[in-house]
């Protein structure tokens, strides 16, 4: 009597599986997916949904901050609850009335680059990655840059920092945020950097980076680049696709001299 045949069908790339969050090689149970494959994707749906609705806890992401020796300043965009911001995404990318005057109130002179921590569509990813990344950037920053109080903002669309750099009058805004989760990385966080914020730049103007997490892009890597990035920006005077990232053709000695102070 032969053996019964197996109740779930393994992919014939299910090796594959080891080097990848995605979902390839998964099997088959009859015509349909395994139940414990059929599970995981709800888990990891249920995941995306959490961190996209999910609030900051700016509160304690301040405390942080400022226990990491960082000023810090908190504000809103346009967008005043999280199912408006879902619904309007040009309300996430203007910064509330009573904000934008009180920051520009509080400029002095402008600076060199406005750090901007934004929710975003993962407020998970803000919360888990954007304080080891700044913890990171700080030493890599050239010596001498003039840098605003850090940001943490609310519904915040990136294009919400190209306002807040041009109420402190900085010559360069990051922004970290929050990137859409997806189904193997509800926790991505991304960084826009920007030459010259001011309202009405666009993508084109910008230099991303990407998937800045343990599983992806490391801290330290993303700080690299970006305070590369920070430096030819400000040499150069531009950012987007125009200042193409080069950082990797640098060397990243650890017993080199700290960058030159800026010019100025």
């Amino acid at each position: 009597m032969s053996a019964p045949a197996p109740a779930v069908t393994d992919d014939p790339w299910q090796d594959w599986r080891a080097a990848t969050p995605a979902r390839l090689a998964l099997g088959r149970a009859g015509q349909g997916m395994p139940t414990d494959e059929t599970l995981r994707f709800g888990w990891a749906h249920a995941m995306a949904r959490d961190a996209i609705h999910a609030a900051l806890d700016t509160g304690a992401l301040e405390r942080d901050l400022q226990a990491g020796g960082w000023d810090s300043r908190t504000v809103r965009s346009g967008a005043p609850d999280r199912a408006t911001y879902l619904r309007r995404p040009d309300l996430g990318r203007q910064l509330d009335a009573g904000d934008a005057q009180r920051l520009r109130a509080e400029a002095a002179g402008g600076c060199d680059l406005c750090l901007v921590v934004g929710d975003g569509l993962s407020s998970l990813a803000v919360a888990r990655h954007a304080l080891p990344l700044l913890a990171a950037l700080r030493p890599q920053l050239p010596a001498g840059l003039r840098l605003a109080p850090v940001v943490i903002a609310t519904q915040a669309r990136v294009a919400l920092a190209d306002e807040i750099g041009e109420a402190f009058g900085a010559r360069l805004s990051a922004m970290l945020i929050g990137e859409r989760p997806g189904l193997s990385s509800p926790d991505s966080l991304g960084i826009y950097l920007t030459h010259g914020p001011r309202r009405g730049r666009h993508d084109a103007q910008r230099n991303c980076i990407s998937n800045v997490r343990p599983q992806g892009l490391s801290y330290a890597a993303a700080a690299f680049k970006l305070a590369w990035l920070v430096r030819e920006s400000l040499r150069r005077g531009l950012s987007g696709v125009e200042l193409k990232d080069e950082s990797d053709l640098a060397v990243l000695d650890s017993g080199a001299p700290p960058a030159p102070p800026l010019p100025g």
